[in-house]
């Protein structure tokens, strides 16, 4: 194991249009993480986020380091922003490393948002061309054809899988459906108290065959904070911390979403082989799953590449109930990022913490002391493993 643990976590109120500066829901989740681990500001000597400041997409990313740090009076010996690498997992490994090297002894992770309140008629969150700029590179290629969206890309691996394995819709939408009803046991989820049945999502609007609206994760303002700890440190925490067994990152294949040799399958395959290789725990040891679900397809493909199914076998592992609270392997349990709201995977680790801490109430899996986390899609990914004594 590294040396470093997760000794709170935190997480502001999080729906659309919430009509709120970003700085406030960021101070909201940092407080709450704080009062979770038992910690004051005065302890937090590291600050990460992903990806830092940009204006590249409208509300995705208006908070860097500065503007944290003066907000909540921090004096840091060590920041970090990044973008590259397994992107949304890069500041949570990234601090993994920090506290494991001396570098601080608690560093506070976080991402925030407001991608709802900032979309408009002219100005839509995770479009390539929503600040007005030129296009370029790759998107040149994708523009004559209409392929801007993120929604375009995943699709071609959801009609690859129904190609190659027969997967049907049915079958991810016993996930989308589980997940839904997950967030009603989730009082922070955008979907808490809203139900979905198999019908609603069958005759759900298409936005990119065979991937509907309700295939798509979420826009939302929202914040969340991780706090990792150099493991000696994580003893004087006010909760039992929560180890990093492993983690990785691995990408050995083609960076690219589509000038893949197997598009069934994605960077996650890198990462979760290059975790399990520095670690003597095996997916059967995983009680829990929190896994990237920007798109509906992408779940799938996690689950694949952590080894809790065969190639191929992942919807028809889902249409058994082998993902429900009351599965083998429970996943998504708060709801996902499809119906709890788009963090870029920090709210997967956020609910990772919270099974393993047993505080997940109507959602909370029977038994949970080891999860694995999964961020990314397409070319992007990192894996965690977490595990609780």
């Amino acid at each position: 194991m590294l040396k470093a643990a997760i000794t709170g976590i935190g997480m502001s109120r999080l729906g659309r249009n919430l009509d709120r500066p970003c700085i406030e829901l960021l101070a909201d989740a940092a407080l709450e993480a704080l009062a979770d681990a038992g910690l004051t500001r005065d302890d937090i000597d590291g600050l990460t986020t992903y990806p830092g400041k940009h204006d590249n997409s409208p509300g995705m990313s208006p908070l860097g380091c500065t503007e944290v740090r003066e907000a909540l009076g921090l004096k840091t010996r060590w920041h970090s922003s990044s973008s590259e690498g397994p992107a949304q997992m890069s500041p949570l490994m990234i601090a993994a490393m920090a506290v494991s090297t001396g570098q601080a002894r608690h560093v506070l992770c976080f991402r925030a948002l407001t991608e709802s309140s900032s979309q408009s008629p002219g100005r839509r969150a995770s479009v390539a061309t929503g600040n007005g700029g030129r296009v370029g590179g790759w998107f040149s290629w994708l523009l004559p054809v209409g392929a801007l969206s993120a929604s375009n890309w995943a699709a071609q691996f959801a009609q690859r899988r129904a190609y190659e394995f027969g997967a049907t819709r049915e079958q991810i939408g016993v996930q989308c459906v589980q997940q839904r009803a997950n967030a009603q046991h989730n009082p922070r989820a955008v979907f808490h108290g809203k139900p979905m049945t198999m019908e609603d999502y069958l005759s759900a609007r298409m936005i990119s065959d065979p991937l509907s609206m309700l295939d798509c994760d979420i826009p939302i303002d929202g914040a969340c904070v991780i706090i990792i700890s150099a493991a000696d440190a994580a003893r004087d925490c006010r909760k039992p911390p929560i180890s990093i067994a492993a983690m990785g990152a691995g990408l050995t294949r083609r960076d690219s979403w589509d000038q893949r040799a197997d598009l069934t399958q994605m960077a996650s395959l890198d990462a979760a082989e290059s975790m399990w290789a520095t670690t003597d725990f095996k997916p059967g040891d995983v009680d829990v799953a929190a896994v990237y679900d920007g798109f509906s397809v992408f779940i799938p493909m996690w689950l694949e590449s952590f080894g809790f199914c065969g190639r191929g076998e992942a919807e028809a592992f889902i249409a058994s109930g082998a993902t429900a609270l009351t599965g083998r392997l429970p996943t998504n349990t708060g709801g996902g990022q499809l119906s709890a709201g788009r963090l870029h995977g920090f709210g997967h680790l956020h609910e990772a913490c919270v099974q393993l801490w047993g505080e997940g109430g109507g959602r909370q899996a029977a038994k949970a002391r080891t999860a694995a986390v999964g961020m990314g899609g397409g070319p992007l990914a990192g894996a965690m493993l977490l595990h609780r004594e």
